[in-house]
């Protein structure tokens, strides 16, 4: 492979990585637990966060919210990294030939 061809394809693969990070950092990720439901964006920034539980919250609902907001929190982290892996995966070893 001659040295042009090597680098337009790594330009394209490069192109593509970038498409494919803009296009999750656009997309909405929704964690959930029993009382929380937060939605980040695929840049990890948190949109919003709303609390499900209907009633009054008394003082030891409090801690069972804080862990319900963990919860949903990991949920949608996981769900962010389970999608970049999946939609950026196969680019991982794609420029180790092309470096």
């Amino acid at each position: 492979m001659n040295m042009q061809n090597l680098m337009a394809q790594a330009q394209k693969i490069q192109r593509e990585i970038t498409a494919k990070k803009e296009e999750l950092e656009k997309t909405e990720f929704v964690g959930k637990s029993e009382w929380v439901e937060i939605t980040y964006t695929g840049s990890k920034e948190v949109k919003s966060v709303k609390i499900t539980k209907e009633g009054p919250i008394s003082e030891e609902d409090k801690e069972i919210l804080e862990d319900m907001y963990l919860i949903a929190s990991k949920d949608a982290l996981l769900k962010i990294s389970k999608a970049m892996n999946e939609k950026l995966g196969q680019y991982a070893g794609a420029l180790d030939g092309l470096m």
